[in-house]
Protein backbone atom coordinates (compact mmCIF):
# COMPACT_ATOMS: atom_id res chain seq x y z
CA UNK A 1 0.00 0.00 0.00
CA UNK A 2 2.81 2.41 0.85
CA UNK A 3 4.09 2.01 -2.69
CA UNK A 4 1.22 4.14 -3.95
CA UNK A 5 2.60 7.09 -1.98
CA UNK A 6 5.24 7.36 -4.71
CA UNK A 7 2.51 9.02 -6.78
CA UNK A 8 3.03 12.10 -4.59
CA UNK A 9 6.80 12.06 -5.04
CA UNK A 10 8.73 14.58 -7.09
CA UNK A 11 11.77 12.30 -7.02
CA UNK A 12 13.61 13.96 -4.17
CA UNK A 13 11.47 13.38 -1.09
CA UNK A 14 10.80 10.59 1.37
CA UNK A 15 7.94 9.18 -0.71
CA UNK A 16 10.44 8.27 -3.41
CA UNK A 17 12.02 5.72 -1.04
CA UNK A 18 8.93 3.54 -1.34
CA UNK A 19 9.88 2.78 -4.94
CA UNK A 20 12.72 0.58 -3.70
CA UNK A 21 11.96 -3.03 -2.84
CA UNK A 22 14.77 -3.15 -0.30
CA UNK A 23 13.33 -0.21 1.63
CA UNK A 24 9.86 -1.72 1.63
CA UNK A 25 11.29 -5.09 2.64
CA UNK A 26 12.89 -3.45 5.67
CA UNK A 27 9.57 -1.83 6.52
CA UNK A 28 7.77 -5.16 6.14
CA UNK A 29 10.24 -6.89 8.44
CA UNK A 30 9.93 -4.27 11.17
CA UNK A 31 6.14 -4.10 10.87
CA UNK A 32 5.74 -7.87 11.22
CA UNK A 33 8.26 -8.03 14.07
CA UNK A 34 6.55 -5.27 16.06
CA UNK A 35 3.15 -6.82 15.33
CA UNK A 36 4.37 -10.10 16.83
CA UNK A 37 5.72 -8.44 19.96
CA UNK A 38 2.59 -6.31 20.50
CA UNK A 39 -0.08 -8.94 19.84
CA UNK A 40 1.78 -12.10 20.86
CA UNK A 41 0.94 -12.14 24.56
CA UNK A 42 -2.73 -11.11 24.15
CA UNK A 43 -3.21 -13.83 21.52
CA UNK A 44 -1.57 -16.47 23.70
CA UNK A 45 -3.77 -15.51 26.63
CA UNK A 46 -6.85 -15.70 24.39
CA UNK A 47 -5.86 -19.12 23.04
CA UNK A 48 -5.22 -20.42 26.55
CA UNK A 49 -8.66 -19.28 27.73
CA UNK A 50 -10.44 -20.75 24.71
CA UNK A 51 -8.53 -24.03 24.52
CA UNK A 52 -8.25 -24.75 28.26
CA UNK A 53 -6.38 -28.09 27.90
CA UNK A 54 -4.28 -26.88 24.97
CA UNK A 55 -2.85 -29.14 22.30
CA UNK A 56 -3.24 -32.88 22.99
CA UNK A 57 0.05 -34.77 23.40
CA UNK A 58 0.75 -38.05 21.58
CA UNK A 59 0.61 -41.06 23.89
CA UNK A 60 3.47 -42.75 22.03
CA UNK A 61 5.71 -39.67 22.03
CA UNK A 62 8.82 -39.01 24.13
CA UNK A 63 8.07 -38.88 27.86
CA UNK A 64 9.49 -35.35 28.13
CA UNK A 65 6.62 -34.05 25.97
CA UNK A 66 4.00 -34.79 28.64
CA UNK A 67 5.36 -31.81 30.58
CA UNK A 68 4.09 -29.63 27.72
CA UNK A 69 0.46 -30.59 28.30
CA UNK A 70 -1.77 -27.53 28.47
CA UNK A 71 0.32 -25.43 26.09
CA UNK A 72 -2.01 -23.67 23.64
CA UNK A 73 -1.70 -24.29 19.91
CA UNK A 74 -2.72 -22.29 16.79
CA UNK A 75 0.15 -19.87 17.43
CA UNK A 76 0.52 -19.77 13.67
CA UNK A 77 -2.29 -17.22 13.75
CA UNK A 78 0.24 -14.71 15.11
CA UNK A 79 2.65 -15.33 12.25
CA UNK A 80 -0.05 -15.26 9.59
CA UNK A 81 -1.63 -12.07 10.95
CA UNK A 82 1.73 -10.29 11.08
CA UNK A 83 2.61 -11.62 7.63
CA UNK A 84 -0.65 -10.62 5.98
CA UNK A 85 -0.83 -7.13 7.51
CA UNK A 86 2.80 -6.36 6.79
CA UNK A 87 2.72 -7.67 3.21
CA UNK A 88 -0.46 -5.76 2.37
CA UNK A 89 1.04 -2.57 3.78
CA UNK A 90 4.39 -2.74 2.03
CA UNK A 91 4.02 -4.85 -1.15
CA UNK A 92 2.60 -3.72 -4.47
CA UNK A 93 -0.98 -4.81 -4.88
CA UNK A 94 -0.69 -5.04 -8.67
CA UNK A 95 1.89 -7.85 -8.49
CA UNK A 96 0.34 -11.26 -9.29
CA UNK A 97 3.06 -13.29 -7.60
CA UNK A 98 2.42 -11.58 -4.27
CA UNK A 99 -1.26 -12.52 -4.46
CA UNK A 100 -0.50 -16.11 -5.49
CA UNK A 101 1.78 -16.66 -2.51
CA UNK A 102 -0.48 -14.77 -0.09
CA UNK A 103 -3.55 -16.78 -1.09
CA UNK A 104 -1.68 -20.10 -0.93
CA UNK A 105 -0.45 -19.18 2.55
CA UNK A 106 -3.92 -18.21 3.73
CA UNK A 107 -5.57 -21.29 2.19
CA UNK A 108 -3.13 -23.74 3.77
CA UNK A 109 -3.46 -21.80 7.01
CA UNK A 110 -7.22 -22.42 6.92
CA UNK A 111 -6.65 -26.15 6.41
CA UNK A 112 -4.27 -26.16 9.36
CA UNK A 113 -6.69 -24.13 11.48
CA UNK A 114 -9.47 -26.65 10.83
CA UNK A 115 -7.14 -29.48 11.81
CA UNK A 116 -5.97 -27.73 15.01
CA UNK A 117 -9.55 -26.84 15.92
CA UNK A 118 -10.63 -30.47 15.56
CA UNK A 119 -7.72 -31.66 17.70
CA UNK A 120 -8.39 -29.14 20.47
CA UNK A 121 -12.16 -29.58 20.60
CA UNK A 122 -12.02 -33.38 20.46
CA UNK A 123 -8.84 -33.57 22.57
CA UNK A 124 -7.16 -36.13 20.34
CA UNK A 125 -4.23 -35.98 17.95
CA UNK A 126 -6.12 -37.10 14.83
CA UNK A 127 -7.83 -33.87 13.77
CA UNK A 128 -9.15 -33.58 10.22
CA UNK A 129 -8.84 -36.65 7.99
CA UNK A 130 -5.48 -36.81 6.27
CA UNK A 131 -7.21 -37.55 2.98
CA UNK A 132 -9.31 -34.38 3.26
CA UNK A 133 -6.29 -32.24 4.10
CA UNK A 134 -4.23 -33.76 1.30
CA UNK A 135 -6.98 -33.34 -1.30
CA UNK A 136 -7.64 -29.73 -0.31
CA UNK A 137 -3.91 -29.04 -0.49
CA UNK A 138 -3.67 -30.53 -3.98
CA UNK A 139 -6.51 -28.35 -5.25
CA UNK A 140 -4.90 -25.19 -3.84
CA UNK A 141 -1.49 -26.15 -5.21
CA UNK A 142 -2.94 -26.92 -8.66
CA UNK A 143 -4.57 -23.49 -8.88
CA UNK A 144 -1.40 -21.77 -7.66
CA UNK A 145 0.84 -23.66 -10.12
CA UNK A 146 -1.47 -22.85 -13.01
CA UNK A 147 -1.57 -19.17 -12.03
CA UNK A 148 2.21 -18.97 -11.65
CA UNK A 149 2.73 -20.57 -15.06
CA UNK A 150 0.27 -18.10 -16.60
CA UNK A 151 2.36 -15.15 -15.42
CA UNK A 152 5.80 -16.61 -16.19
CA UNK A 153 7.50 -15.21 -19.30
CA UNK A 154 6.77 -17.24 -22.44
CA UNK A 155 10.25 -18.73 -22.65
CA UNK A 156 9.94 -20.13 -19.09
CA UNK A 157 6.32 -21.27 -19.11
CA UNK A 158 6.06 -24.94 -18.04
CA UNK A 159 9.86 -25.15 -17.94
CA UNK A 160 11.92 -26.69 -15.15
CA UNK A 161 15.15 -24.81 -14.44
CA UNK A 162 18.27 -26.44 -13.04
CA UNK A 163 20.48 -24.63 -10.50
CA UNK A 164 23.86 -26.00 -11.56
CA UNK A 165 23.20 -26.12 -15.31
CA UNK A 166 21.80 -22.66 -15.81
CA UNK A 167 21.28 -22.80 -19.55
CA UNK A 168 19.39 -26.07 -19.29
CA UNK A 169 15.59 -26.10 -19.28
CA UNK A 170 13.31 -29.10 -19.28
CA UNK A 171 9.90 -28.55 -20.85
CA UNK A 172 7.39 -30.32 -18.64
CA UNK A 173 4.41 -29.17 -20.72
CA UNK A 174 1.24 -29.60 -18.68
CA UNK A 175 3.11 -31.89 -16.30
CA UNK A 176 4.45 -28.68 -14.77
CA UNK A 177 1.13 -28.33 -12.93
CA UNK A 178 1.38 -31.72 -11.15
CA UNK A 179 5.05 -30.98 -10.51
CA UNK A 180 4.16 -27.66 -8.89
CA UNK A 181 1.51 -29.44 -6.84
CA UNK A 182 4.11 -31.87 -5.50
CA UNK A 183 6.45 -28.99 -4.61
CA UNK A 184 3.82 -26.95 -2.75
CA UNK A 185 2.01 -29.79 -0.99
CA UNK A 186 5.30 -31.53 -0.25
CA UNK A 187 6.77 -28.39 1.31
CA UNK A 188 3.63 -27.80 3.39
CA UNK A 189 3.62 -31.32 4.81
CA UNK A 190 7.38 -31.45 5.30
CA UNK A 191 7.34 -28.32 7.46
CA UNK A 192 4.33 -29.75 9.30
CA UNK A 193 6.30 -32.91 10.15
CA UNK A 194 9.27 -30.84 11.30
CA UNK A 195 7.18 -28.89 13.79
CA UNK A 196 7.63 -31.26 16.73
CA UNK A 197 9.96 -29.46 19.15
CA UNK A 198 9.95 -25.95 20.61
CA UNK A 199 11.45 -23.60 18.03
CA UNK A 200 12.47 -26.42 15.69
CA UNK A 201 10.39 -25.50 12.63
CA UNK A 202 10.18 -21.71 12.77
CA UNK A 203 13.89 -20.90 12.53
CA UNK A 204 14.54 -23.12 9.47
CA UNK A 205 11.43 -21.57 7.88
CA UNK A 206 12.83 -18.10 8.58
CA UNK A 207 16.22 -19.09 7.14
CA UNK A 208 14.56 -20.51 4.02
CA UNK A 209 12.39 -17.39 3.69
CA UNK A 210 15.43 -15.14 3.96
CA UNK A 211 17.23 -17.20 1.34
CA UNK A 212 14.30 -17.13 -1.06
CA UNK A 213 13.90 -13.42 -0.44
CA UNK A 214 17.37 -12.97 -1.90
CA UNK A 215 16.61 -15.37 -4.74
CA UNK A 216 13.34 -13.60 -5.56
CA UNK A 217 15.07 -10.23 -5.60
CA UNK A 218 17.83 -11.53 -7.88
CA UNK A 219 15.63 -13.34 -10.42
CA UNK A 220 13.31 -10.34 -10.58
CA UNK A 221 16.14 -7.96 -11.47
CA UNK A 222 17.48 -8.14 -15.03
CA UNK A 223 20.86 -6.70 -14.05
CA UNK A 224 21.45 -9.40 -11.47
CA UNK A 225 20.18 -12.23 -13.65
CA UNK A 226 22.47 -11.18 -16.49
CA UNK A 227 25.46 -10.98 -14.16
CA UNK A 228 24.76 -14.29 -12.40
CA UNK A 229 23.47 -16.16 -15.43
CA UNK A 230 20.11 -17.13 -13.97
CA UNK A 231 16.70 -16.92 -15.60
CA UNK A 232 14.90 -13.58 -15.41
CA UNK A 233 11.34 -13.77 -14.02
CA UNK A 234 9.92 -10.23 -14.07
CA UNK A 235 7.90 -9.26 -11.03
CA UNK A 236 9.22 -11.86 -8.60
CA UNK A 237 11.42 -9.29 -6.88
CA UNK A 238 8.31 -8.11 -5.04
CA UNK A 239 8.30 -11.43 -3.16
CA UNK A 240 11.26 -10.06 -1.21
CA UNK A 241 8.71 -8.01 0.76
CA UNK A 242 6.67 -11.13 1.56
CA UNK A 243 9.79 -13.03 2.66
CA UNK A 244 10.92 -10.13 4.86
CA UNK A 245 7.49 -10.02 6.48
CA UNK A 246 7.63 -13.78 7.05
CA UNK A 247 11.06 -13.42 8.64
CA UNK A 248 9.87 -10.64 10.94
CA UNK A 249 6.65 -12.43 11.86
CA UNK A 250 8.61 -15.61 12.51
CA UNK A 251 11.02 -13.79 14.79
CA UNK A 252 8.13 -12.29 16.75
CA UNK A 253 6.63 -15.76 17.13
CA UNK A 254 9.97 -17.32 18.13
CA UNK A 255 10.07 -14.94 21.10
CA UNK A 256 7.14 -16.93 22.54
CA UNK A 257 7.97 -20.30 20.98
CA UNK A 258 11.53 -20.55 22.32
CA UNK A 259 11.97 -23.38 24.85
CA UNK A 260 9.93 -23.76 26.94
CA UNK A 261 7.27 -22.70 24.43
CA UNK A 262 4.39 -20.52 25.62
CA UNK A 263 2.49 -21.45 22.45
CA UNK A 264 2.79 -23.99 19.64
CA UNK A 265 2.66 -23.05 15.98
CA UNK A 266 0.23 -25.84 15.21
CA UNK A 267 -0.82 -26.95 11.76
CA UNK A 268 -2.22 -23.44 11.30
CA UNK A 269 1.32 -22.16 11.01
CA UNK A 270 3.32 -25.11 9.73
CA UNK A 271 1.08 -25.96 6.75
CA UNK A 272 0.75 -22.27 5.81
CA UNK A 273 4.46 -21.51 5.99
CA UNK A 274 5.46 -24.66 4.15
CA UNK A 275 2.91 -23.92 1.44
CA UNK A 276 4.27 -20.38 1.18
CA UNK A 277 7.83 -21.62 0.64
CA UNK A 278 6.65 -24.05 -2.03
CA UNK A 279 4.66 -21.35 -3.82
CA UNK A 280 7.63 -18.96 -3.78
CA UNK A 281 9.86 -21.68 -5.26
CA UNK A 282 7.37 -22.30 -8.08
CA UNK A 283 6.96 -18.59 -8.80
CA UNK A 284 10.72 -17.96 -8.94
CA UNK A 285 11.49 -21.12 -10.96
CA UNK A 286 13.72 -22.41 -8.15
CA UNK A 287 11.85 -25.56 -7.20
CA UNK A 288 14.98 -27.73 -7.08
CA UNK A 289 16.81 -25.15 -4.96
CA UNK A 290 14.00 -25.41 -2.40
CA UNK A 291 14.94 -29.06 -1.92
CA UNK A 292 18.46 -27.86 -1.05
CA UNK A 293 17.56 -24.87 1.12
CA UNK A 294 14.77 -26.84 2.80
CA UNK A 295 16.89 -29.98 3.01
CA UNK A 296 16.08 -30.33 6.71
CA UNK A 297 12.37 -30.53 5.89
CA UNK A 298 13.11 -33.09 3.17
CA UNK A 299 15.02 -35.30 5.60
CA UNK A 300 12.24 -35.05 8.19
CA UNK A 301 9.64 -36.09 5.61
CA UNK A 302 11.82 -38.88 4.22
CA UNK A 303 12.39 -40.28 7.71
CA UNK A 304 8.64 -40.73 8.11
CA UNK A 305 8.23 -42.29 4.65
CA UNK A 306 11.15 -44.68 5.21
CA UNK A 307 9.86 -45.63 8.67
CA UNK A 308 6.33 -46.38 7.45
CA UNK A 309 7.36 -48.30 4.32
CA UNK A 310 10.03 -50.37 6.08
CA UNK A 311 7.73 -51.18 9.01
CA UNK A 312 4.93 -52.34 6.71
CA UNK A 313 7.33 -54.60 4.82
CA UNK A 314 9.35 -56.04 7.69
CA UNK A 315 7.55 -55.20 10.95
CA UNK A 316 10.75 -53.49 12.11
CA UNK A 317 11.73 -49.83 12.49
CA UNK A 318 14.68 -48.00 10.96
CA UNK A 319 14.48 -45.16 13.48
CA UNK A 320 13.63 -45.31 17.16
CA UNK A 321 10.82 -42.90 16.31
CA UNK A 322 9.90 -40.74 13.34
CA UNK A 323 10.17 -37.94 12.34
CA UNK A 324 13.90 -38.06 12.82
CA UNK A 325 14.10 -35.37 15.53
CA UNK A 326 12.23 -37.79 17.81
CA UNK A 327 14.82 -40.45 16.98
CA UNK A 328 17.50 -38.23 18.49
CA UNK A 329 15.28 -37.55 21.51
CA UNK A 330 15.00 -41.29 22.07
CA UNK A 331 18.79 -41.54 21.84
CA UNK A 332 19.07 -39.13 24.75
CA UNK A 333 19.78 -35.81 23.04
CA UNK A 334 18.36 -32.84 24.92
CA UNK A 335 15.64 -30.92 23.09
CA UNK A 336 17.62 -27.61 22.84
CA UNK A 337 20.60 -29.58 21.54
CA UNK A 338 18.53 -31.07 18.70
CA UNK A 339 16.90 -27.75 17.87
CA UNK A 340 20.09 -25.71 17.70
CA UNK A 341 21.97 -28.35 15.70
CA UNK A 342 19.11 -28.52 13.22
CA UNK A 343 19.20 -24.71 12.97
CA UNK A 344 22.90 -24.91 12.11
CA UNK A 345 22.20 -27.50 9.42
CA UNK A 346 19.48 -25.27 7.97
CA UNK A 347 21.85 -22.31 7.81
CA UNK A 348 24.52 -24.36 6.03
CA UNK A 349 21.97 -25.60 3.49
CA UNK A 350 20.76 -22.04 2.92
CA UNK A 351 24.31 -20.94 2.10
CA UNK A 352 24.60 -23.83 -0.35
CA UNK A 353 21.32 -22.73 -1.93
CA UNK A 354 22.57 -19.17 -2.31
CA UNK A 355 25.79 -20.48 -3.81
CA UNK A 356 23.79 -21.96 -6.70
CA UNK A 357 23.15 -18.40 -7.89
CA UNK A 358 26.84 -17.97 -8.59
CA UNK A 359 27.98 -21.46 -9.59
CA UNK A 360 28.17 -21.75 -13.38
Amino acid sequence: MFYWLTAFSDGGDIFNLFRYQTVRAGGAFLTALIFGFVFGRPLIDLLRRKQKKGQPIRDDGPQSHFAKAGTPTMGGLLILSALMVSTLLWARWDNPYVWIVLLVTLAFGLIGFADDYAKVTKQNTKGVSGRVRFTAGLVIAALASFAAAAFHPAELTYQLAFPFFKDALLNLWWFFIPFGMVVIVGAANAVNLTDGLDGLAIMPVMIAAGTFGVIAYVVGNSNWTEYLGVHFVPGTGELLIFCAALFGGGMGFLWYNAPPAAVFMGDTGSLALGGALGAIAVCTKHEIVLAIVGGLFVVEALSVIIQVVYYKRTGKRVFLMAPIHHHFEKKGWAEPQIVIRFWIISLILALVGLATLKVR
